[in-house]
C-alpha cells in the first residue's frame, strides 16, 4: 500500500518550471518600441525622456508644487516627512519595551495610479 504521490509532484514541479514570469523592458527596448510608434527617432525619444525627467525634478524639488501628473497614468507627489525623536516605546508582539532611534527630516516620493491605469490591468 504504497502512496505513488512522488511521480506527480515531480511532474508539477518540471509543469512550474516551464512556465516562466516575463521579464520587464531593458531601457533600449522601450525606447526602440516608442520610435516605431510614434515615428520618432531613438535619439528623440530619448530626449522627450530626458525633458520629462527635468520636468518632474523640478516640479518635485524645494521650490516646485511637490506633485507632478502624467496625464492617464501617475501622480507623483512629495510628502515630507519631519524628523522624529527617539522613543520609548512597547512592542505590540513581544510587549516589551523597545528602542526606537531618532529618525531625521525626510523627503518621501509617492506614485499613484490614475483610474485608466487602474483599468488596464
Amino acid at each position: 500500500m504504497a502512496k505513488k504521490a512522488a511521480p506527480k509532484a515531480a511532474e508539477s514541479k518540471a509543469a512550474a518550471g516551464a512556465e516562466k514570469k516575463a521579464k520587464s523592458r531593458t531601457k533600449a527596448e522601450i525606447y526602440t518600441k516608442l520610435s516605431e510608434s510614434s515615428g520618432l527617432t531613438k535619439k528623440q525619444v530619448s530626449t522627450l525622456f530626458d525633458g520629462l525627467s527635468e520636468l518632474i525634478k523640478s516640479d518635485l524639488g524645494k521650490k516646485g508644487p511637490g506633485l507632478f501628473i502624467i496625464p492617464g497614468l501617475l501622480k507623483i507627489k512629495v510628502v515630507r516627512k519631519p524628523a522624529t525623536k527617539a522613543q520609548r516605546k512597547m512592542n505590540p508582539f513581544t510587549k516589551q519595551m523597545q528602542d526606537y532611534p531618532a529618525k531625521p527630516a525626510r523627503n518621501v516620493v509617492k506614485a499613484l495610479p490614475l483610474k485608466p491605469l487602474k483599468e488596464m490591468v
